[in-house]
């Protein structure tokens, strides 16, 4: 199904129900007319990061169901499909023929190796320094071989997620079955999972490295444009490269609109948010909430640095059990770059202020995402957190059938829902349609949606959360 103007649901396999039957059930019992599109988390059989490290891609993780199981979805709602391009998992066949049989293995060039990437094997402490890492030294795991020799591989993100060699043949032609697979199997979007990582060339920092990122970009989007797919990078960094991207007519994420929307809620100052609204491109999908935290990084520039500190500071004294402990080591999370939390607790457990949140994000520009847990106004979960010790999990909370069924009848979420059911089906919200954006001292704010005759118009108090819309 080609992906429309509705909104899109973002929610892992087994966390709306426990697999993926329970999670069509639960799409037609509820969210017929609220949800457009579905972006279902990995489904793959993975072994790490929460299906972010994926053995093989022709098969679904056996707990969550089949591909006929996601393929009935993909008949009423259209899907969106990660693809990790940057790395797969160390137990993948891949990774172990490569490991068993090393030189002999048709793998063997599938995989970035120290030896032949940097001169001497090795990079200088200068090359290690410019690269943009998520360790605190040069990203690289020690491999044993059957032969009893070891050598460094690249990897990025964790020892599992070992990143792939997108300049050789054996990889492209693993990226294209897989991307052609993806789409045979119901996939509308691909979104292309830690894209910026993906192209890494000695001396520099190894991130959104041009031109060479434009090469695969474009290389992926021929590949799946003859089946009507479209892609979706996916980048968390300052927002300039999102707008590269827009320019060359790729859709994007807006993970800029978070933070700002909770620094205006938080101040009753709208000043950022008016910019930014207008200045947004409109071929981009909106977000609130996430699987990850919430993106610090993302917003740079678009508020002085002593604002999104003092917006970061808020999250922690006005969020609802949100603690700086949780992105601490403690839980296994040093990302310095996000905050994790629901969106509702960062916004105290309000219900107001968590429908203004909502009803600013649908007059957006572009198209918005709702996380599952956001779908429901899903306060913190400190109990699974602290089951895992995973900081991240604090806004991953599994949703039985039934605890849905109980969350729907909650008032905030029917507020929610009708707001979900105007965005959807109002003219003026069409992608190519204006805003206008007015602020003023008694923060007051006002967005206008027009697209030919039609107008929706939002009028909103951020200190006291009131809003009302009307429409024509």
């Amino acid at each position: 199904m080609e992906f429309n103007n509705k909104i899109m649901l973002i929610t892992y396999a087994d966390s709306l129900g426990k697999n993926l039957r329970e999670l069509d059930n639960i799409l037609h019992s509820y969210l017929r007319e609220e949800v457009g599109g579905v972006h279902i988390l990995p489904f793959f059989p993975s072994t790490a990061d929460r299906g972010f490290a994926p053995v093989c891609y022709d098969e679904v993780e056996q707990e969550f169901g089949t591909f006929e199981d996601v393929r009935k979805i993909s008949k009423d709602f259209y899907l969106m499909f990660d693809f990790m391009v940057n790395h797969i998992s160390k137990n993948s066949a891949n990774f172990k023929d490569f490991q068993e049989k090393k030189d002999d293995s048709q793998y063997k060039d599938m995989f970035i190796r120290y030896k032949d990437f940097w001169e001497g094997g090795e990079p200088t402490e200068k090359q290690v320094d410019l690269i943009y890492k998520r360790k605190p030294r040069a990203p690289y795991i020690d491999v044993e071989f059957k032969d009893e020799t070891t050598e460094k591989v690249w990897c990025t993100f964790c020892e599992e997620q070992v990143d792939l060699n997108v300049t050789k043949k054996v990889t492209k032609d693993f990226i294209k079955n897989t991307l052609l697979q993806m789409c045979e199997n119901g996939a509308s979007i691909i979104r292309l999972d830690a894209f910026a990582y993906a192209v890494k060339k000695a001396g520099t920092n190894c991130f959104f490295v041009e031109p060479d990122i434009w090469n695969l970009l474009h290389d992926i989007e021929k590949i799946v444009k003859e089946k009507q797919v479209t892609i979706l990078p996916e980048i968390h960094e300052h927002y300039s490269i999102q707008m590269k991207i827009a320019d060359q007519g790729f859709w994007i994420y807006d993970f800029a609109l978070p933070v700002l929307v909770l620094n205006a809620l938080y101040t009753g100052e709208g000043k950022y948010l008016k910019k930014w609204l207008e200045m947004s491109p409109k071929k981009q999908f909106t977000t609130l909430d996430t699987h990850d935290g919430i993106g610090i990084v993302d917003v740079k520039d678009l508020m002085p640095d002593e604002v999104i500190e003092e917006t970061k500071e808020k999250m922690f004294t006005k969020g609802a059990n949100v603690k700086k402990i949780y992105n601490t080591a403690a839980y296994n999370n040093l990302d310095i770059y996000q905050v994790n939390t629901t969106y509702y607790s960062a916004l105290g457990n309000d219900d107001d202020a968590y429908v203004l949140a909502r009803a600013i994000q649908f007059f957006a520009p572009g198209i918005p995402q709702v996380y599952y847990v956001g779908l429901l106004a899903g306060k913190n979960d400190i109990a699974l957190m602290e089951e895992t010790k995973n900081g991240r999990d604090i806004n991953r909370h599994y949703y039985s059938a039934e605890e849905v069924e109980r969350e729907v009848q909650r008032s905030v979420v029917k507020r929610l829902f009708e707001l979900m059911r105007l965005r959807n089906t109002h003219p003026a919200f069409h992608v190519d349609g204006e805003i206008q954006v007015e602020t003023d001292a008694q923060s007051n704010l006002v967005i206008k949606r027009t697209y030919e005759n039609h107008e929706a118009v939002l009028r909103a108090n951020l200190k006291n959360h009131q809003f009302t819309i009307t429409q024509d």
